[in-house]
């Protein structure tokens, strides 16, 4: 077979769609048997791709498996594994450590090996080279190693995989070379980085601007109120600058796989040059205490009628990270609600998205009427826009809404962060 990509999650999928759609005959492995029935009974897990997607790709070839010997058999393996935290915020390598320990047990020669997941600089070369090197091949002469990082957006119409420009750096140019001639077959653009760190930087740099900006924009909405700045109107003025700016929006807290992660991949590795690496600690800090910013602004505008958060019946609007995606990973509506609840909120929620949530494990009630709900609600707290939410009707229909995301047009009964 031509590829087999390791990790059938919201990387590994679309990039396995791609690749079958080009022609190349690609195999899915991935460790979780359900992942693999669902797939193989052509239904999906992943947002943006569909389940007729799932059931073109199958006509197209390709196989879901769970079964490492697969790899014996591809000229090019590339790994999408989960790279999360650990409980102590480093970073936790278990999934690669174990992806790159199959891949080593049935590595062939000639075979191209692509590391996507994020990790620190020098992931590639410190620890899955020995590990690959360890089966007595050895790269640049009998396989090729290379790391790019990858750069899906859930729920992006816009760009994907295919019409984003993808970075790949080799551990040898040859690697380099190898590397860009795969991701050509499905990709219209590649960038050569000099080398792996250097590809493993350029993720991480990516994400922890993001990250220093959102921070930056989430303190300033906390003093704009004070001194009576609309937020938003100012970043609305400044975007219109053709150069020197680039828009940030405030809001609850980040979410999802990259910004409240990926940063601390750098810091980890700076951390362990004794350098402190101050800029994403205190960005750390300032979008980490978000949800309780939001959490003490709903209590004050609860205190403005007389009312206490406890006991008050609020409803939160969008759960998970991102806008029209099911994608719940680090949102920070998990906070605020367990946050609201410990202060004795009695909680309700509409998203069209998530169909059950449980929050301190304890489920919380789904309402289907969301207008009907927050005519009855004590407070509405807007965390998440979702396209199925009108805003406007909503600002009509609310006791108070506290809009979080800016989204909301001026109104007497609108209220924003």
């Amino acid at each position: 077979m031509d590829l087999v990509v390791v990790g059938l999650g919201y990387v590994g999928l679309p990039l396995a769609r791609s690749a079958a759609a080009a022609g190349l005959k690609v195999v899915g492995l991935d460790r979780n048997p359900r992942v693999v029935d669902s797939l193989t009974s052509g239904r999906s897990h992943v947002d943006d791709v569909a389940d007729a997607d799932v059931r073109t790709m199958l006509e197209q070839g390709f196989e879901a498996v769970d079964r490492a010997e697969v790899i014996a058999d591809a000229a090019a393996v590339i790994v999408c594994v989960p790279t999360p935290l650990t409980d102590h915020g480093s970073p936790d390598l278990g999934a690669v450590h174990a992806a790159v320990d199959d891949i080593a047990a049935h590595l062939a020669p000639d075979t191209l090996v692509v590391l996507e997941s994020t990790t620190y600089p020098g992931t590639t070369e410190e620890v899955v080279r020995p590990r690959l090197e360890a089966s007595g091949l050895q790269v640049g002469k009998d396989f090729h190693l290379a790391f790019s990082p990858e750069r899906i957006d859930p729920g992006n119409s816009s760009f994907g995989l295919e019409n984003t420009p993808k970075v790949v750096g080799g551990v040898t140019p040859e690697c380099t070379k190898a590397a860009r001639t795969l991701y050509e077959h499905f990709v219209g653009s590649v960038v050569e980085a000099k080398g792996t760190r250097e590809a493993e930087m350029a993720k991480l740099l990516e994400n922890t601007y993001r990250h220093v900006n959102i921070a930056l924009v989430n303190e300033m909405s906390m003093f704009c109120r004070e001194i009576g700045v609309d937020l938003w109107d100012a970043i609305r003025c400044a975007s219109t600058k053709p150069f020197g700016f680039a828009p940030f929006y405030p809001g609850p807290g980040v979410g999802g796989h990259c910004i409240p992660i990926d940063p601390n991949y750098l810091s980890y590795k700076v951390r362990s040059l004794g350098i402190p690496f101050r800029f994403v600690e205190l960005a750390q800090e300032i979008n980490q205490r978000m949800p309780l910013h939001v959490v003490n602004r709903a209590a004050d505008l609860l205190n403005d009628q007389g009312k206490a958060v406890r006991g008050s019946r609020i409803l939160l609007l969008g759960v998970t990270y991102k806008p029209d995606i099911s994608d719940q990973r680090e949102s920070p509506a998990l906070a605020v609600a367990e946050s609201l609840r410990a202060r004795g909120a009695e909680l309700v929620y509409f998203d069209p998205r998530v169909t059950d949530w449980t929050v301190g494990g304890m489920p919380v009630e789904r309402i289907d009427d969301y207008l009907a709900a927050a005519e009855t609600a004590d407070l509405t707290v807007l965390l998440q826009a979702h396209r199925e939410i009108d805003l406007d009707l909503l600002a009509d229909r609310a006791r108070v809404l506290f809009d979080t995301r800016g989204r909301s047009a001026d109104h007497p009964r609108v209220v924003k962060l």
